[in-house]
């Protein structure tokens, strides 16, 4: 019997309590879900890949098939080499649906052996993305709502650097 194993793709920058949900949501269905740090060239993040990745790692060490793993590949691609047959996408609203339904669409032309699976968000977390976080942390508000609390120190000490203190 094979192992079904999905990729839950992202940045991941930082990695929110609304990713977090969605992994642990996604693990129940498969025997493998790799989290997949994907580097885009166009975006300059906040954190490395690396960093990144080890953020992930920490917050989901408790998940026993979770896989952690980043990838400049495109993601059709990389679901061959790892054998990965689904991609789990998180939506949070209707708004999220248009562009991760073409995506999907495109993926599965490239790779006809790739399927998307599409996970709504909770209620608590349908407003969250990175981006919102940063632009709290700009602010110094309280992040333990948004953030899992074992990687709020770093985004503090690097949202400290990247505003000049």
């Amino acid at each position: 019997m094979s192992q079904k194993t999905a990729i839950y793709p992202g940045s991941f920058d930082p990695v929110t309590k609304g990713h977090l949900n969605i992994i642990e949501r996604a693990a129940k269905s498969f025997d493998r879900l790799v989290v997949c740090v994907m580097r885009n060239g166009s975006k300059t993040p906040m954190f490395t890949a690396q960093e990144r990745v080890s953020m992930l790692r920490e917050v989901t060490a408790h998940i026993p098939n979770v896989v952690v793993d980043d990838s400049d590949r495109m993601l059709a691609e990389y679901a061959k080499t790892i054998g990965g047959s689904v991609v789990i996408k998180g939506l949070r609203a209707v708004s999220d649906f248009d562009h991760e339904f073409q995506m999907a669409l495109m993926n599965h032309k490239l790779n006809p052996n790739l399927d998307t699976m599409f996970l709504m968000a909770e209620h608590q977390f349908m407003y969250l993305s990175s981006s919102a976080v940063k632009e709290l942390g700009r602010y110094g508000a309280d992040l333990r709502d948004f953030l899992p609390e074992i990687i709020i120190p770093a985004f503090e000490k690097r949202m400290k650097e990247q505003l000049g203190g």
